[in-house]
């Protein structure tokens, strides 16, 4: 019998032994394909020696040093690598354990960052429906995915949340692209007017939304004009690339693809690739600034914050991911990815959309493809299409309430960033059987 509390109680699962490249084994031998690197985090593989050694060096040299009294070697240079490689003015690193630690310091910087720069009557936070930027209260109460908030509803701060760019579902049809674009951007300015152009501290969203909407790019020319919102009202811009960012995309910083920088930034899971619990929050020197030349002390902290062994894997991974030009390889596998995915599922009756950016994919399942409505959230199509790829050794990322929270269903695929022309095939082939499965 189990003492461990998993994420499922009425699920048996299988003991994962090892990984070896793009797989993972359990323990009676099984192969998976990880297709979905986890929750978009293996971005390197399984068994890297270059990031396994980095590891255990470090951990001989210096395995733990609190920085309330010490800043580490690692912790330095991974910080200097990321700025040396970072847009705009962003220019100080505060290192975490992990996504939801990057966008809680976030929210609390912005907060303070208001308190010292004289405007303590900064408090709303703005995010979109159906995002989702982590599991602490303060966090989850700026995420708009109304399943994972309910039954916390009572403990949540009050934040407002406007449309996602959703081209897809939400698009008009007498609109264009742009237009569309420019039209949910707009909610942001009308949303700061109704609660106060000065009560409103920052507004957040994800570059290209991840887990509750499935790989969902914004249109050309939103994000720009979400900027100029932000900057005529004062109002701090917060990026979440915790899942869309260190190359995922294509671009180290997923916000490059939109020639736009953030005032804070936030960076996880493909930071440390899985070989460690690391995650970053990153700010512009004019945030930086003020908390250094007023209190000096920003009033946040977890023990393991700036670990030196997270931060030793952290840089090893970057530098990998930066010195063997793997950022071009996302760019070529996912457009491979894309075109094999639109050939064997772009006609599919159930599949209503495939969209993404570099490796980092979404298939949105549809009860009829020319209406686009989802099917019924009782048919349980993502759960079950998970179990199907599961069965014939492919790891993906099928994810219920893709429209509201509720209906809904899409797979998210974000294979390693060392996934070869071949296992791009075997990603469609598996995905493709399952999706048969489930909605033929």
């Amino acid at each position: 019998m189990s003492h461990v509390f998993p994420r499922h109680t009425k699920v048996s699962l299988p003991t994962a032994q090892r990984g070896e490249g793009c797989y993972l084994y359990d323990s009676n031998g099984k192969q998976y394909f990880d297709g979905s690197g986890g929750a978009a985090v293996s971005c390197l593989g399984h068994g890297n020696q270059e990031i396994i050694e980095a590891v255990q060096k470090q951990l001989s040299d210096l395995a733990f040093a609190h920085t309330g009294f010490f800043t580490s070697e690692p912790a330095e240079a991974l910080a200097d690598i990321l700025i040396g490689h970072a847009p705009g003015d962003l220019d100080r690193v505060y290192f975490v354990s992990g996504g939801s630690e990057a966008t809680e310091a976030a929210l609390k910087l912005a907060r303070q960052y208001h308190v010292e720069n004289g405007e303590p009557q900064r408090r709303h936070i703005i995010a979109r429906k159906q995002s989702y930027h982590g599991n602490t209260l303060g966090v989850l109460a700026a995420g708009g995915n109304e399943w994972r908030r309910a039954q916390f509803s009572p403990l949540l701060i009050n934040a407002s949340h406007i449309a996602p760019c959703y081209e897809y579902a939400e698009k008009r049809d007498d609109e264009s692209s742009h237009d569309y674009g420019q039209r949910v951007a707009q909610e942001l300015e009308e949303e700061i007017l109704r609660l106060g152009p000065d009560t409103v501290m920052a507004f957040i969203a994800e570059p290209v939304v991840g887990a509750t909407l499935g790989a969902v790019p914004p249109v050309e020319g939103y994000f720009r004009r979400i900027r100029e919102i932000c900057d005529q009202y004062g109002v701090l811009l917060i990026l979440d690339e915790v899942m869309c960012g260190m190359g995922r995309t294509g671009y180290l910083y997923a916000c490059e693809a939109e020639g736009i920088v953030p005032d804070i930034l936030c960076i996880a899971k493909g930071l440390g690739a899985g070989y460690q619990p690391v995650g970053a929050m990153i700010c512009t020197s004019r945030l930086y600034r003020t908390i250094e030349q007023g209190s000096g002390y920003f009033q946040h902290g977890h023990t393991y914050i700036g670990h030196p062994v997270a931060c030793a894997a952290g840089l090893a991974v970057v530098n990998a991911i930066i010195g063997k030009g793997l950022i071009d390889d996302v760019r070529i596998r996912g457009e491979r990815l894309r075109s094999s995915l639109t050939d064997a599922l772009g006609q599919h009756p159930n599949v209503g959309d495939i969209r993404g950016r570099g490796l980092f994919m979404g298939v949105e399942l549809v009860a009829d493809r020319a209406d686009k409505s989802p099917f019924d959230a009782s048919r349980r199509v993502a759960a079950r299409l998970k179990n199907a790829a599961f069965e014939r050794g492919l790891i993906c990322y099928p994810m219920p309430g893709t429209r509201d929270g509720k209906s809904g269903d899409h797979v998210l695929l974000a294979p390693p960033f060392i996934t070869s022309d071949l296992q791009v095939d075997e990603i469609v082939g598996k995905l493709t059987l399952a999706v048969n499965d489930v909605c033929g």
